[in-house]
């Protein structure tokens, strides 16, 4: 007895659409453990203290939002904008530089050949599985031999350098950059300089930016280097700065709908550089896959 073609494909449809609803669930626990944070991030930065400690956070009452804004510019003289523009220049230009190093020595180890390159390139992955705050003392002791403790330097030069961006580096060199050109290049009169940022820098673009947003997620984040390093409040990067006046909050709770606010405005360039840059990330990040 042969089974009806509807039942048969009722029958079929089933697990595709049982799949589909456990896929769904599945993707839809991690973006609620996203969002959720965010949401409340941004419900409580409309609220004054007492709508705040009050855990009432979506009622309509107590609602300050312009008011909490501009006590966070006003709080301490101002320097919630001070630690802001700290935390740009530290984190933009420095994700630049770092960004331009990285892609240049993730190129190097492609395409030139010199002496120990793969075991070089091995410490360099090996640096890259050592954390950051195992780092932080060693540099506070260098710092300290060359006199820059406490000043701008002493944070912003040890972002420049990122083991994994250089590994990175060197895959977008082989999935981007073919030898071929470079041959070319060198055959028409350019010499190596001229071919990487005339012809190399700009097939690397994708690459460059990817390393970018890593490294400015990276530095945007970055607490503990700050702390080991700073004690002029007026040098402190939005980080530190916020951890500085939640320690205060427990004396003066003044402070809890500033850092509220303030940690609000802190996710917004990254979530700016990634919502501009992510057809470039995206694109970094699908390197060679269908080469």
């Amino acid at each position: 007895m042969s089974v009806p073609p509807v039942s048969r494909t009722a029958s079929s449809l089933r697990p595709r659409l049982l799949g589909r609803s456990v896929v769904n669930l599945v993707v839809l626990v991690p973006v609620l453990y996203t969002l959720l944070p965010v949401l409340w991030l941004v419900l409580a930065s409309t609220k004054n203290r007492d709508a705040l400690f009050s855990s009432d956070i979506l009622s309509l009452s107590g609602f300050s939002f312009v008011q909490n804004l501009k006590d966070l510019f006003a709080m301490d003289g101002g320097l919630f904008g001070r630690w802001y523009g700290n935390s740009l220049l530290y984190a933009v230009l420095g994700a630049a530089l770092g960004a331009l190093i990285s892609t240049a020595c993730g190129y190097a180890f492609d395409k030139y050949r010199f002496a120990h390159k793969e075991k070089l390139f091995g410490l360099v992955l090996a640096a890259v599985m050592v954390p950051q705050t195992v780092l932080a003392l060693p540099l506070y002791l260098m710092a300290s031999g060359a006199g820059l403790v406490n000043t701008f330097w002493a944070v912003f030069v040890p972002v420049l350098f990122n083991p994994f961006g250089v590994y990175l580096g060197r895959i977008f060199s082989q999935g981007y950059v073919p030898d071929e050109v470079l041959e070319a290049a060198r055959m028409d009169g350019a010499g190596e300089l001229a071919a990487y940022f005339r012809v190399s820098l700009r097939m690397l673009g994708p690459g460059l930016v990817t390393v970018f947003l890593f490294q400015l997620t990276a530095v945007w984040n970055n607490f503990f280097l700050p702390m080991v390093m700073l004690s002029d409040q007026d040098l402190y990067p939005v980080s530190l700065g916020l951890y500085s006046w939640n320690s205060a909050a427990s004396v003066s709770p003044e402070y809890y709908p500033v850092v509220v606010m303030g940690s609000l405005l802190a996710v917004l360039p990254l979530i700016l550089a990634f919502a501009l840059l992510q057809r470039f990330w995206r694109s970094g990040l699908t390197a060679g896959a269908v080469k």
